[in-house]
Formats: C-alpha cells, structure tokens, sequence
C-alpha cells in the first residue's frame, strides 16, 4: 500500500495521533512509523489525559547553578553547633567525594538568621523574607538526590532525566502527550532573564527523539521576546497568506520525499503558528497595561528584581492564556558583575545568595500570591527547583561545593498538600536521612506528569524499535505528597 493510501485509509477510518503516533504495524496497512502518523492530524491538537488531571499548566522554576537550600529552607541546629569543626566521619558514610572540590570544615554564615513561619512551621532564613508569607503554599520534598556533580550533566538530567544530550524534556513529553490548549501560541515556552541564553541552552528544552514540533520555544528577556514576529508595514496580510500557503506546498514537498525528518514537519507547523501568534503573542507577553499594584507585586520597582519580575508575570499571562509548561531558567540581575551568571557560590556565598536571592524572592512571592488571587493556583503547578544542592562542609572559606546526595526543592498548587514537608537531610545537611524518602529527578518528573493527569509509564514513545518513557526505567509517584 503506498503512502497515500495510507493516508487515505488512516484519514478515514478517524485514527487520532494517539493511536498512530508510536508507529508500529496495523492489520491490513502494515508498518506506519512516527513521521507519517504525525502527518495524519494536527500533531498540536489536544489530547486527553490518562485520568482527570489536578492541573492544567506548569511553571518550572530552574534556579540555575544550584542554591545552598542549607541556607534557604534546610533548618539544621547541629551544623550551627559543630560550625567551624571538621565534619564526622559518619556523614560521608556512601558517599564518593573525589569528584568535588575537596571536603572542607563545616560552614555556617555568620549573616544567617532563621524562622519559623505559616501554620505549618516551616523554616525559612531571612534570605528570603517576601517567600515565608507563603510557608503555607509550599511543599516542601527535603530529600532530593541526583546524580553528577557538574552543572551541565546534572542540568540535563533535571529537564531531561539523562545525563545524555538526546532524550526530550519533561515539557515536550508533555506537549506530545496533552497537545496544546492554545493554537495560538506555543505550549512549551521557555523564558530567562539576563544578558545571556542559559548555558547549554536548547538542549534543556528541545524534544530529543520525539518529533520536533514538541520541543519548547524560547522567548527572550525584554521588550521583544520574539524576534521577528511583526509583519513588515508594506507586506499586507494577503500577501504573507499567500507565501505561506506557498511554503507549505513546498515543504509538504521535500517532507513526502523526506517522511522521516521531523524537523522540516516542525517547521512547516512553526510558519503556521508564527502567523497565528502575530495577534495572539504580543498580547500574551505586553505587561505594559499590568497595574501599578501587580508591577510592584512581582518586584519591577526594583532593579534587583526587576528583570526577574518581568519574566515571572510573563509566565503567569502565559499559563493564563493555555500554555501547557513554562520553564523559567533563572538569569543574574541587571547591571551585576558580570562575570557571575548564576546561584553557583563556590565562594563568597554571602554575596552570591544574598543578591540572588533578592533577585528572586519577591517575584516568585507576587506569583504565587497573583495566581492565588486569580484562581489559577488550584490550576497550576509551580516547581521550585535546581540541578543539586549545595554542601554544609565550605570551600575557599566562604562558599559551598555541589551536593547531589541531599537538598531541597518545593511545589505549589492543585493537588497537593500545602504546607507539608517531605522527607529530610541528616544533622549537618549533607544527606538524605531516609533513603527509602529519597526523591530522585525520576520520582519529581513522575509526580508532576500525575498532576498533569499522566501515567508516567503509559507515556510511550517508539524510537529505534524501543518503546521510550519520561522516566526512562526509573521513577515513582512521590504520593505522600500529593492531597
């Protein structure tokens, strides 16, 4: 049967991208691959969930270059006690420590002061004062683990769950799972303050061996986060139907004679949507008619923040308007040292967080309380989280090494128990304390893909004659959490 018959059957007889889109073998058509199913439907069309979702949309806020959590939310009396000793043999029990830099004398700032805020009681330094009044939003899961000790691996393993370029982020699993709630704009955006693209960039968002329509459109900070997105004044709307409708024929064209390239599909459907976002883009990302109140809200009266605060209050006009996964990948303040992109405080920590964390405090602050005050909270959830933690024994005097072996992350909204804590570090901070508590990158994607309304093992995709996961072969719903 040749490939229009093919398509012809497969139009008629209604087989959706869900049946389709994992290629394989069908009674009387033979073998359909992944390319040529996409080919038969909108590949962006909406698709239904595995079972009644809790939320609708997620905001993944990366905190690039990995915070010292010790110095955030991670309460630890005994590190306070036995500061400035070396650390006891016991806790570097299974623990390799060659690939760090060296393990140094237990460390605790000497600007650090703490409190317990909300009902709940949780812990808080006053690094951040404006995220406390929100104790009771948070759940907190205090025994993260990962694996890798250097940004870019352990980066790639917290978008991707590999520490390989290859696989798709957990925004274009979920694209190719649910689809898009908005044909107007992209559903996977990602966003990012500072001068500078993340580093490694479009690896940490891209869709791996699933098509490429799924991957995450990147917009940049400022006035124009999508370069070339107005139509020139002197080419009137007639004009640019007419040569889109020619590229399409001509890439319909090249993607018959070339079914397997993913990335000629995609393209065709970004000239599609590029069109579509004329209207609908500017209007998602202007906050210029936002209110004095809500500008305020998410810190653009401050320079510290501002840039930050833009990004923040875009994400929220974003999921507003349908976008299914928001990734924020945290810049560095305007006008900063600029030699010094990120939460990476090998030393000088006090410098490092307390301009970080006043970079981010009270914009993410102002987004939880905006999205409350919406609605949109029991709709949305928002991760607080980065590629490890950070040690409590110091180096270079001042500043922390990496640790993946235990730290903190948090989440906010729909379907979750506010103001809870899971799991925790041992005495000084350095371990996870529970082992059979330890929450892996795995566990995190598998319980925001069942919020989403997603079997993380029912995900499926067929790549090279193996069926592909989120979770690769790992991974567990963190259900103790979950309301």
């Amino acid at each position: 049967m040749s490939n229009d018959s093919r398509r012809a059957f497969l139009r008629q007889a209604g087989l959706g991208l869900g049946g389709a889109a994992l290629g394989g073998f069908l009674p009387g058509i033979g073998h359909i691959d992944a390319a040529l199913a996409a080919d038969l439907v909108d590949p962006l069309a909406p698709k239904a969930s595995h079972f009644p979702a809790k939320i609708k949309s997620v905001i993944w806020l990366h905190q690039n270059g990995a915070p010292s959590t010790l110095d955030l939310y991670d309460y630890k009396p005994d590190l306070i006690k036995l500061a400035g000793q070396e650390i006891p043999a016991s806790f570097l029990k299974g623990i390799k420590t060659s690939t760090q830099g060296g393990v140094g004398k237990l460390y605790v700032s000497p600007q650090r002061s703490w409190k317990q805020y909300g009902e709940s009681g949780a812990w808080f330094s006053n690094l951040l004062p404006n995220l406390a009044e929100h104790a009771d939003k948070l759940t907190f899961i205090k025994s993260s683990t990962t694996v890798g000790a250097t940004h870019d691996i352990s980066i790639l393993k917290l978008n991707t769950g590999d520490v390989n370029p290859g696989r798709p982020s957990l925004g274009a699993w979920i694209t190719y799972a649910l689809g898009s709630a908005n044909a107007d704009l992209p559903p996977y955006v990602v966003l990012y303050n500072g001068d500078r693209e993340p580093s490694a960039g479009s690896v940490n968002w891209n869709a791996g061996f699933l098509p490429a329509v799924y991957q995450g459109t990147a917009f940049r900070p400022g006035d124009s986060p999508i370069l070339y997105l107005d139509r020139p004044e002197i080419r009137t709307a007639k004009q640019q139907r007419a040569s889109l409708d020619l590229l399409k024929r001509l890439n319909a064209l090249g993607a018959d004679r070339y079914p397997n390239d993913t990335e000629l599909r995609a393209r065709i459907q970004s000239y599609e949507l590029a069109d579509r976002m004329q209207t609908a883009a500017p209007a998602a990302v202007d906050i210029s008619k936002e209110s004095p109140a809500t500008k305020e809200l998410y810190g653009l009266n401050d320079k510290t923040s501002e840039s930050y605060g833009e990004v923040l209050l875009r994400a929220r006009r974003l999921v507003e308007r349908g976008v299914r996964f928001v990734q924020v990948v945290s810049g560095w303040p305007e006008g900063a040292d600029i030699d010094r992109q990120s939460w990476d405080a090998h030393n000088d920590l006090d410098k490092n967080h307390g301009l970080m964390a006043k970079m981010v405090d009270k914009p993410i602050a102002g987004l939880l309380h905006d999205l409350k005050e919406r609605g949109l909270l029991d709709t949305t959830l928002v991760v607080w989280t980065s590629e490890f933690g950070r040690t409590s024994y110091g180096q270079s005097g001042n500043g922390r090494d990496h640790n993946p072996w235990g730290y903190t992350q948090w989440m906010a909204g729909g379907g979750l128990k506010a103001g809870f804590t899971y799991g925790e570090t041992d005495e000084v901070g350095l371990q996870v304390a529970d082992k059979d508590k330890a929450v892996d990158t795995y566990d995190l994607h598998a319980t925001v893909l069942q919020l989403m309304g997603l079997d993380h093992l029912k995900v499926t995709f067929l790549n090279s004659g193996r069926s592909e996961r989120p979770t690769v072969v790992y991974g567990k719903v963190v259900k103790d959490i979950l309301a």
